[in-house]
């Protein structure tokens, strides 16, 4: 039997073992996840406790969860906070609560590290196990692949469905074969927002690998403060987090700027590797109609059909998004309740909510953006 560490620092795992683990995806590589510990964006002050739980044969790693003890529900995008002010109202902590996630990141992925069936549970029961010893009110896994979901609910936990929306990328040859599969009206709107762009001046390049230089880090965290501004909250992340992503990660970075007139007025951050591009955050200084739509998503598109990325995960919510031809896909998050009443009640919420949801993704694909036959 594998041996079970709980450790509260990557430093003390080699970044070869947990990347084997993570499988080419950049949002889960060992270099992310210390980037958002080490420059103070993910730590205990901010809310973040690691508790890593790993799974050794000898000194081979060879399953992990990145899990965290959290004392709010800050950056997670799966909203749990009516759950946490009913405990409050019947005198109960909610908090501190356990939570498998990448901070701040609502990507789909695997959240269960391991290379069979039989590690992958074992890191689940240890899981459980470990959220009972410490005595947590609850224990979440946000935005697992629809297949580890699948084995959380065999496990006992209740599953929770919510939406977002992506594009697909069938193997387009250029931005017009993409175009040429969509209605007229919808067609016509996405060469509007481009033209008018396009006809104020506005200029964009698409950075990566050594072409990202710390001014352009510099600039977008300006960007990114601005609209956290604007939207009167607090910026999750921070320069020294872009400039050691930048350093660690540039191959797998898009950094996507805007300019008009020779200087820069907008950027959008994207992770991607060979199976998909995530498009994360993004902030502009001035305002042009279509500005944030040209940036954030047909930028991207271009890219991925430059370099034939089959998916473009666009981000949490935003049916804006729809009509762009990003379609509606189902995520997942899964959830253990330690107080039996609770796990009860949630569980009938859940089933409710399931059903609405399901009308909901009925809506969404009756909306579809692309030419329907006859």
């Amino acid at each position: 039997m594998p041996t079970l560490r709980i450790t509260e620092t990557l430093s003390e795992i080699p970044a070869s073992q947990w990347n084997a683990l993570a499988d080419g995806n950049p949002v889960l590589s060992h270099a992310f996840l210390s980037a958002l510990h080490e420059s103070g964006c993910a730590t205990p002050e901010t809310g973040w406790h690691a508790q890593y739980l790993t799974l050794w044969q000898d000194e081979a790693l060879v399953g992990a969860m990145p899990l965290y003890l959290k004392s709010h529900s800050w950056g997670e995008f799966v909203f749990d906070w009516a759950w946490a002010e009913t405990y409050q109202r019947q005198g109960l902590d909610y908090y501190p609560k356990l939570l498998c996630a990448v901070p701040f990141t609502p990507v789909t992925g695997p959240r269960l590290l391991a290379p069979t069936p039989e590690l992958r549970a074992e890191l689940l029961r240890s899981a459980v196990r470990f959220a009972q010893e410490m005595g947590v009110s609850s224990l979440h896994c946000l935005f697992p692949t629809k297949a580890q979901a699948e084995v959380m609910q065999e496990h006992g936990m209740m599953l929770r469905q919510g939406v977002q929306f992506h594009w697909r990328n069938p193997g387009y040859a250029n931005f017009a074969a993409y175009l040429a599969g969509m209605s007229h009206d919808k067609r016509k709107r996405i060469r509007q927002e481009r033209r008018k762009v396009e006809e104020a001046g506005i200029t964009f390049e698409q950075l990566s690998g050594d072409r990202i230089g710390d001014a352009h880090w510099i600039f977008f965290e300006r960007c990114y403060a601005e609209t956290h501004r604007q939207y009167r909250a607090p910026p999750a992340l921070n320069l020294d987090f872009f400039r050691r992503i930048g350093a660690a990660l540039a191959d797998n970075i898009l950094l996507v700027i805007a300019a008009r007139d020779g200087q820069p007025i907008a950027a959008a951050l994207n992770f991607f590797h060979q199976e998909a591009l995530y498009g994360r955050s993004w902030g502009a200084l001035e305002y042009y109609p279509g500005l944030h739509f040209e940036t954030c998503y047909y930028q991207a598109i271009e890219f991925c059909i430059e370099r034939r990325i089959p998916l473009f995960e666009g981000g949490a919510q935003g049916e804006h998004k729809l009509s762009r031809g990003f379609l509606p896909e189902t995520t997942w998050s899964a959830h253990w309740l330690a107080h039996p009443h609770f796990a009860r009640a949630v569980d009938d919420f859940l089933r409710r909510e399931t059903r609405g949801m399901n009308f909901y993704m009925d809506e969404l694909n009756e909306r579809t953006p692309f030419k329907q036959p006859g």
